[in-house]
């Protein structure tokens, strides 16, 4: 072991950029909601009075560029006595557009339960082609227990698919699902918000991780060695990591030394399966 503190610090969980074998929703139906309304209204949030902010346009991947945020999405949350939740995206209308130089915008919507930002938590529907009032008229589900909701908020954003692979976020809503009211299950409108930065105590706390740091001077360990100095990271051990699936969670640890995010930077421990309070004992020499 390495000579050092131990600190204990927040474990963070990565963001992924969207994949081909994500959590799709179950059906597609409709593309424009230009000549199409649905009669169940809500006033919680009106589509009128809608406000604009400026906002990094970011994706899973980077930031991309300036726009407003605006539009609405119409959806309803039900939950149905199989211990399943689902979320039904109906459509959405006056959405940005995404791709300024072709004037278009491709949409389509995902889904979370936070504090969960797993891939197991994510779901999304299909993309609708050119179209700022898309109509998706999709189910996204979720095999949950009703009480373990009462932990969870769910996170609804739209994104503009790219190509390229540089999606664009297009707005979100969030649900508090400690507080909704399960009675409510027509479909109601919603003002899309911009993206809000979150601090540690919103993320809440999903761990511990226990690192020692040291740094061994050139030439400090006899003759010439080492050549250059060198900063050791001891990763001894995670503990009270978020259970992600019945058996547990499949951990690792990845690392790099700011500001360089390149592949050279990039070291990980090896991946300990099913287990919550996973020990690592590995260490990273830069």
């Amino acid at each position: 072991p390495l000579a050092g503190a131990t600190t204990a610090v927040e474990v963070w969980e990565e963001s992924t950029v969207d994949l081909d074998d994500d959590l799709n929703s179950m059906s597609t139906i409709g593309s424009d909601a230009s000549a199409k309304k649905v009669a169940h209204l809500s006033s919680l949030l009106p589509v009128s009075g809608r406000s604009a902010s400026m906002l990094s346009l970011y994706s899973d991947a980077g930031d991309f560029g300036d726009f407003s945020v605006q539009g609405a999405i119409e959806f309803a949350i039900q939950y149905s006595g199989k211990t399943e939740l689902v979320i039904l995206v109906q459509q959405c209308e006056d959405l940005a557009i995404a791709n300024t130089r072709k004037q278009r915008t491709d949409p389509y919507v995902k889904t979370y339960l936070y504090p969960d930002r797993s891939r197991l938590s994510k779901r999304k529907t299909s993309i609708k082609k050119n179209t700022l009032n898309p109509v998706f008229q999709e189910s996204l589900k979720y095999k949950i227990d009703k009480v373990e909701l009462q932990t969870r908020t769910l996170n609804l954003s739209v994104w503009h698919n790219d190509s390229l692979g540089r999606n664009a976020f297009l707005g979100e809503v969030e649900i508090d699902l400690k507080t909704w009211d399960w009675k409510q299950e027509d479909l109601a409108w919603y003002s899309l918000q911009p993206k809000t930065p979150e601090t540690p105590d919103q993320l809440g706390i999903r761990g511990q991780l226990t690192v020692a740091l040291k740094y061994v001077p050139a030439g400090s360990m006899g003759g010439a060695k080492p050549l250059t100095g060198e900063l050791h990271i001891w990763l001894k051990e995670a503990r009270n990591l978020q259970k992600l699936k019945p058996s547990g969670v499949d951990s690792f640890v990845k690392c790099y030394v700011l500001p360089d995010t390149s592949k050279k930077s990039r070291q990980k421990t090896r991946v300990v399966k099913k287990d919550q309070h996973p020990a690592y004992n590995h260490t990273m020499v830069y």
